[in-house]
This record gives C-alpha cells, sequence and structure tokens, in this order.
C-alpha cells in the first residue's frame, strides 16, 4: 500500500507577457500511510504574493510534519489515529492552528523585509489523508475534489469568491479564521485533486460547482498508471503547458495529485 503524489505549479501566459513570477505554489509530503499536501495563489495585487503563497505552502506542510507524533495509538479511544478519523472538532482545531501558523510565518516574513503583510496575501487549501479518511481546509477560491469508494469526484468546498468578480478571502485577511472551512470524510480518499481557481472553468460545471468528471478521470487515469509520478511527470507537464490550456486560460496554473495504491508493488 501507498500513495502515488504529484504536485506542478506553471506560469500563466499573462505573467509570462508581462514579465512577471509564477504566483502559484504547491506541495505534498509522504509520512507512511499519511500524505499531506497544500497549494496557495498569490493574489494578483499583492506585489509579494509569490513569496506569500510559498512561505503558506511550506509552512503548512512543516506544521503537518508533527503529525506522525499526533496520529500515534493513545489510550484515549475518542483520539485521531491513521484509522480513527479525527472528529469536525478536532479537525477545525487542528487547521486553525494550521492557519495560525501560516499567518505568523508571514507576519515573520513581513516584519524582516519591511513588507506590508497584505502584500504577501495568497489563499490556502491544504489536506490530510490516510488510508481511512480525510480532512481539509480551505482560505479562497480553487478546489479540491475527492473520490471515495461511496462517491466519484466529490467537491469538498465551495470556492469563495466574494461578492465582486476576482474578490475572495486571502490568509491574510483579517476575516481568514471566521472564512476558514474545515471538513472530514470518514472514507478511503482513492483519489484527491487540488487547484488553483485556473482549472475551475474547466473541472467544474458551473453555477452549480459539479465536478466534471471528464477532466478528471485522466488525471485518475495517469497516476494509476504511473508508479512514480514525480519521476515521470512529462503527462502533466505537457498538460499544463498545452496550447489547448492556455487559450483557456492565462492564469497560472498548479495541480496537486495523489492516488492510493492498495496494492503497490
Amino acid at each position: 500500500m501507498g500513495w502515488r503524489s504529484l504536485s506542478r505549479s506553471v506560469i500563466g501566459t499573462r505573467h509570462q507577457r508581462h514579465n512577471l513570477p509564477c504566483q502559484d505554489a504547491g506541495g505534498h509530503r509522504c509520512f507512511g500511510d499519511v500524505v499531506v499536501g497544500a497549494i496557495a495563489d498569490g493574489a494578483g495585487s499583492a506585489s509579494h504574493s509569490d513569496i506569500g503563497a510559498a512561505i503558506a505552502v511550506k509552512s503548512s506542510l512543516d506544521y503537518f510534519s508533527h503529525l506522525e507524533t499526533w496520529l500515534q495509538p493513545t489510550q484515549n479511544p475518542k483520539w485521531p489515529t491513521v484509522v480513527q478519523p479525527p472528529s469536525q472538532s478536532q479537525t477545525q482545531r487542528l487547521f486553525e492552528r494550521t492557519l495560525t501558523a501560516v499567518r505568523n510565518e508571514l507576519q515573520q516574513q513581513a516584519i524582516q523585509n519591511g513588507y506590508e503583510l497584505e502584500t504577501l496575501a495568497c489563499t490556502l487549501l491544504a489536506f490530510v489523508a490516510t488510508p481511512y479518511w480525510f480532512a481539509a481546509m480551505q482560505i479562497g477560491d480553487g478546489f479540491m475534489v475527492i473520490s471515495t469508494p461511496s462517491q466519484a469526484y466529490e467537491l469538498i468546498f465551495t470556492p469563495d469568491k466574494g461578492e465582486f468578480v476576482n474578490q475572495t478571502t486571502f490568509v491574510t485577511s483579517s476575516n481568514a479564521h471566521s472564512d476558514l472551512q474545515t471538513k472530514v470524510i470518514s472514507e478511503t480518499p482513492q483519489f484527491i485533486c487540488a487547484a488553483t481557481d485556473a482549472f475551475e472553468r474547466l473541472a467544474m460545471r458551473l453555477p452549480q460547482w459539479e465536478p466534471y468528471p471528464e477532466f478528471f478521470k485522466p488525471l485518475e487515469e495517469y497516476l494509476n498508471e504511473t508508479p512514480i509520478p514525480e519521476q515521470n511527470d512529462d503527462y502533466i507537464m505537457k498538460f499544463l503547458e498545452s496550447e489547448y490550456l492556455n487559450k483557456q486560460t492565462d492564469d497560472d496554473k498548479t495541480l496537486l495529485l495523489c492516488r492510493f495504491e492498495t496494492n503497490q508493488a
């Protein structure tokens, strides 16, 4: 058993034309039967949002590194383990602390470099997955979709679009904690896809926000057929850099994909 995982970010054509950096970031780490992941999309209006997105992803994954200890069996039958899912209240506390850790890192970066905190603005989606359950958080837009034995391609959260076009909540927003979305699913997450908002129109039937299976099936099949995705990413990179995709969106693009293999060779 084990996880097949891949995360990739590609600069959008709009940023290429204006000689701007990629403002997306993504990453994942595996700890035995546990995989953790995070993606972030820097605010286009924030001057250092590329730095903010990178810090948000790294500090989330660093915080999750403590889960190896947190998920060990204890004498308390209600305490979460790799097998026993956390309660919704435990999930909420975990991700509230994750968000606090991320904001503290961003604040430290701002102070050290003389930035305003808002110049590091970014969204954040993060998750913890075991062979038995899936827990996630979201601040802002972008999406997470998973497949379980009982449901294929389930959208975890409705993206936060705000009242106006291109408006959303960022990690640096004063209302970040109150707008934090969290959820735990007590089933095997067979397939996970986290993506920044560049893919929303391709992957979702709008305005219902229903996942479009034909977007996700090839990605899941790629993981099925690729034993070590991190060493064989040609298919994903060709897709991310394709003329077809660039005609659909000129934004930066990030995909984070995971699949749990029950019979890993």
